[in-house]
């Protein structure tokens, strides 16, 4: 096989129009292997090589890296082909409502941060833009402290602040990840699961999804077992609001295996393998698997045993024992045994939990059973437990407000639900 494929100029164009199928045909080529023979090595169809090679857009892309070894693909070049292209530092950029309106980058970044008070619609039209067409970096620090600071808003619930700082935190993502440095990609896929976790917390299930896709990409490029596993977890809980209870639970199934295949020699995977089989007990639960879910939940409790009652700043999944009782109580909650829900959660406190958003969850978790066990009383204190903690668990998830707009209409007089009533009101996120 004269030459080096990937010294040449159409490789080089094909990694710079992002076409990693056109990558992969060049290799097949160059080994004058044909689709059936590729398609052997692969255990797929010649039909389907031939539509791997034809997409722009990546289907499957576990198959695309195991065709991109198989053909000898180099890792970086398919890494680049399948990474979204790099901001345009000098392109201006729209901001404006009108479409005909141009901005620069720096002002486009003034108004993204201005839109901090202009409620949910501005912000979420903030971020469709950044995920559209990637931001020019802001320069504005190191990226590890700002999405840790990202990570303080989503636990205080501070929603409406980490919608604004979402797009400046996705553009310098990119920035960082063009180094190819798997660090670097594995802290943009954490910055697109963020970004999908507190979508999902507000109902937006499609942007969830879009940027729940591409933290799994970029979680793929970095090799990174726990950045995967964050992405599909995300991923799966999307599904899962889509009633797409299955698809989640293969899906969540796959990334169980995968980090318990990491051997869980440390606190952190072992802490990552007990948060998967907790998402893993709730998927089954909403997908009336009952024997599952309960199997799976008593699995979580007892791969949680060996951790710490706090965990420790900056772990990707800080799972606790008390976390994982949280869970059984959702669970069982979700089979529609609102008694064993509550009998679950009946001995947790909230100085159990380190956040405000994990104390909140509490309230919101044992308000949903005590509503289903028919205690208005309960549900309504349990809701401004929840409330205090932290206002957005109450104010800006629907399942949640339903609740308040249910108990207002039907218990009005109950001790509480006037002021959650008033917590209701419209104003920004």
């Amino acid at each position: 096989m004269p030459g080096d494929p990937w010294n040449t100029a159409k490789a080089r164009e094909f990694a710079e129009q992002r076409r990693p199928g056109a990558l992969i045909r060049l290799g097949r080529e160059h080994r004058n292997w044909t689709l059936a023979a590729l398609g052997d090595r692969l255990g797929c169809s010649p039909a389907t090589v031939s539509r791997l090679e034809r997409r722009n857009r990546v289907v499957d892309l576990t198959l695309v890296h195991r065709a991109g070894l198989e053909v000898g693909v180099p890792r970086h070049i398919l890494v680049h082909s399948l990474a979204p292209p790099a901001p345009n530092v000098s392109a201006a950029t729209r901001v404006a409502a009108s479409p005909h309106v141009e901005e620069d980058p720096m002002r486009r970044r003034t108004l993204l941060a201005a839109t901090a008070a202009a409620g949910p619609a501005a912000l979420l039209v903030g971020l469709d833009e950044a995920l559209a067409d990637t931001p020019a970096p802001t320069g504005a620090g190191a990226l590890d402290a700002r999405l840790a600071t990202a990570r303080e808003l989503y636990d205080k619930g501070a929603h409406g602040r980490l919608l604004a700082a979402m797009p400046g935190l996705i553009g310098d993502g990119h920035a960082s990840a063009a180094s190819r440095r798997e660090l670097d990609q594995a802290r943009l896929s954490s910055v697109y699961s963020l970004a999908a976790s507190v979508l999902s917390k507000l109902g937006s299930y499609e942007r969830a999804r879009l940027t729940a896709d591409r933290a799994r990409t970029w979680a793929e490029v970095s090799g990174s077992p726990l950045a995967s596993a964050a992405a599909a977890r995300e991923l799966a809980i999307v599904l899962r609001h889509q009633d797409r209870t299955e698809e989640a639970q293969r899906l969540m199934t796959a990334a169980t295996s995968g980090v318990e295949a990491t051997g869980l020699r440390t606190d952190a995977s072992a802490s990552a393998y007990a948060q998967m089989l907790c998402t893993l007990a709730y998927t089954a639960a909403r997908g009336g698997r009952r024997a599952e879910a309960l199997a799976m939940a008593e699995e979580a409790r007892r791969a949680a045993r060996r951790l710490p009652s706090s965990a420790p700043a900056g772990r990707l999944f800080p799972l606790t024992p008390a976390a994982v009782d949280l869970y059984a109580v959702g669970v069982h909650w979700a089979l529609g045994d609102a008694g064993a829900a509550l009998e679950a959660g009946k001995d947790l406190r909230p100085d159990q939990f380190p956040t405000a958003e994990r104390k909140a969850r509490l309230g919101t978790d044992m308000a949903r059973a005590w509503w289903a066990w028919q205690r208005p009383a309960q549900t309504a204190q349990a809701l401004l437990s929840a409330y205090r903690a932290s206002p957005g668990e109450v104010r800006d998830r629907p399942a949640i407000r339903g609740i308040v707009t249910e108990l207002a209409e039907h218990h009005p007089r109950v001790t509480g639900v006037r002021e959650l009533q008033t917590a209701l009101r419209p104003r920004a996120l």
